[in-house]
């Protein structure tokens, strides 16, 4: 039986991106294929987690959430693309817009269940800020595929930034014509850099290209999951 195991169900605000402050509901997948220095994700422990196959979701889901009060469902995690065999037969079955959150590697997985995503918000993942090298080849090929499908990408970055990964990321959001949101990395309720050295990093962004905005992770300021 095809079943997955999810981390969390949970409905919030969206924090972070162009679509912050709408109502959604969370589901969190578990595993991920990269390992990142900021992940808030904690995976290492089985405790607490919920396994389901899609037609149980799914009636897990429209049994006990309202979702004419949702705005979308977030595919979160972890990287909901690893369970894409699970989210073809899941997605059908839920009546709200899907917003896929992808660490942006797996190209080709994302073709699998493009058809039931209506956005995307997809990491371009920093070395300086997550430790993980070479992935700008990836995010390419990743973003050639979300043609057709509402697209952002998203950037969390730290005081280690460098003007060639600025560079990287202006080229990309250039190509695919994507506004980039710019995420500086928080510790608890605090962001990890000065007002002053965002607006520097802002401005080098906007020098090479302009559909660039700066958004904070909102729900950690107001204390919200």
């Amino acid at each position: 039986m095809n079943k997955i195991k999810i981390k969390e169900i949970f409905t919030s605000i969206q924090g972070e991106g162009p679509y912050i402050g709408y109502n959604q509901l969370f589901i969190r997948f578990c595993n991920c294929n990269l390992k990142c220095n900021f992940c808030d994700t904690k995976f290492s422990s089985n405790e607490n987690v919920m396994e389901f196959c899609p037609n149980e979701l799914a009636d897990y889901i429209n049994k006990n959430y309202d979702m004419k009060k949702v705005h979308s469902i977030s595919l979160t995690g972890g990287e909901p693309l690893l369970s894409t065999a699970f989210l073809r037969e899941f997605l059908p079955l839920v009546p709200a817009k899907k917003y896929l959150e992808t660490n942006a590697t797996l190209a080709d997985k994302l073709l699998e269940i493009k058809p039931f995503i209506d956005y995307i918000c997809a990491d371009i993942k920093l070395e300086s800020a997550t430790g993980i090298k070479d992935t700008y080849k990836f995010h390419d090929k990743f973003f050639e595929k979300c043609k057709g499908v509402e697209t952002f990408a998203k950037i969390v970055f730290d005081e280690n930034i460098t003007n060639e990964e600025i560079e990287i990321c202006a080229n990309l959001g250039k190509k695919y014509d994507i506004e980039l949101i710019l995420q500086p990395v928080m510790k608890n309720d605090k962001m990890s850099v000065s007002s002053k050295f965002i607006m520097e990093i802002y401005d080098k962004f906007l020098s090479l290209y302009p559909k660039v905005r700066v958004i904070p992770q909102v729900h950690k300021f107001i204390g919200v999951e």
